[in-house]
């Protein structure tokens, strides 16, 4: 486990400072809500918490730009605390998030949850990189098989490219507008520069060398020697992607400037993403339409246990379906590919969506529609 002072990378001591006044504060609001003898720890995740957080230069000085991510772990059935204490927790997100301009959340989990818990990025970002809010300093001594990278399957590699990919998805909604704002100019860029660094993490995610740290990771996978086309490529874009997330910024490029970076990323992600299917599921390079009408994406999980999820996710016409067995996320696996980078097909092949999404659709926007719920409750 590391231990990190600092939140930011370079930020001022004045940004630091009104990081650590707001995880003081949050720390005593959970423990008001949460009874001592039920909360086992308040922690907080993702960059800030690895001490990589985004610091966005403003006129008024330095301030945060990423989400704020804070795990807080409580005895006994997640699903339960949830009920318990998700409304409080999550109105405490509310108020903190206008009293700080950036997104402040909280997800509810507990101790046994992760030390019983399957390797994942997801898991060994929190578990080797987190700033201890409130509980004992060795919380995570039982989770300690989440620190191994080497340990992380493909299939997580591929799930962190699908989500930042739907990025990429739902940015190219944005590039059709018929008006296009700044706030869209700052989705688009934020979702490219996410992409552009997902890439590069999958890959080195996929050989087993993935690392909490951002800068890190562009080394190593600067160190890669491969004859593989498109490295350099990939190589250049994380450079960027790395860039983005320690010093961001508000794009105000044009539609015309982000659409033409949009379609260099997307072209690179798809190749990016046949080199990690090839590995995973020792399949040859395929046409967006024919890879969603191909093997099981998700042959890790279990085919019972599919069934009962598709039956609580959509009801009776997902347990009457061809996909009975599969897991929900192979229909997001299956159609981004078709959505992303065949756009024109959907129409032709309206029928096959709408059965993978259990949902009508025959337009792109309706697909897209169908798609973005379906990614809400399985990215």
């Amino acid at each position: 486990m590391i231990t990190t002072t600092p939140m930011t990378r370079d930020g001022s001591e004045a940004l630091e400072a009104r990081l650590a006044r707001t995880c003081d504060e949050i720390g005593r609001e959970i423990q008001r809500i949460v009874p001592a003898p039920r909360l086992q720890a308040l922690l907080l995740g993702g960059g800030y918490g690895r001490g990589e957080g985004g610091v966005l230069a403003t006129p008024a000085g330095d301030a945060p730009y990423n989400d704020l991510e804070f795990f807080v772990l409580i005895q006994g059935p997640p699903r339960l605390n949830e009920r318990r204490f998700g409304t409080a927790i999550h109105d405490l997100g509310h108020r903190m998030t206008e009293s700080l301009g950036i997104e402040v959340e909280f997800k509810i989990v507990s101790l046994e949850k992760l030390s019983s818990s399957g390797p994942s990025i997801f898991y060994y970002d929190l578990v080797v990189g987190h700033r201890l809010i409130t509980g004992p300093p060795d919380i995570l001594e039982s989770c300690q098989h989440h620190a191994d990278a080497t340990r992380i399957p493909m299939h997580e590699a591929l799930r962190l490219l699908m989500n930042r990919c739907s990025g990429l998805l739902f940015a190219a909604e944005r590039l059709r507008r018929a008006e296009f704002t700044r706030a869209d100019a700052d989705f688009t860029g934020r979702n490219i520069a996410k992409a552009q660094l997902a890439m590069g993490d999958a890959m080195l995610a996929t050989l087993g060398q993935y690392h909490w740290s951002c800068l890190e990771r562009h080394q190593r996978l600067a160190g890669i020697h491969d004859s593989w086309g498109q490295l350099a490529e990939v190589v250049a874009f994380h450079q960027l992607g790395v860039e983005f997330k320690l010093h961001p910024y508000q794009s105000n490029a044009s539609r015309d400037e982000l659409k033409a970076v949009h379609e260099d990323v997307c072209k690179t992600a798809w190749a990016v993403w046949l080199w990690l299917e090839e590995r995973r599921l020792r399949m040859p390079a395929v046409s967006p339409l024919k890879y969603g009408g191909s093997v099981n994406k998700c042959p890790e999980t279990a085919a019972i246990k599919n069934a009962l999820i598709r039956l609580r996710t959509f009801g009776l016409k997902g347990v009457f379906s061809p996909f009975v067995f599969r897991y929900p996320r192979e229909a997001l696996l299956n159609t981004l590919p078709l959505l992303l980078w065949a756009p024109e097909l959907v129409p032709a092949n309206a029928a096959w969506l709408s059965q993978q999404f259990v949902s009508p659709v025959s337009t792109w926007a309706d697909a897209l529609a169908a798609y973005a719920r379906l990614w809400e409750r399985f990215n």
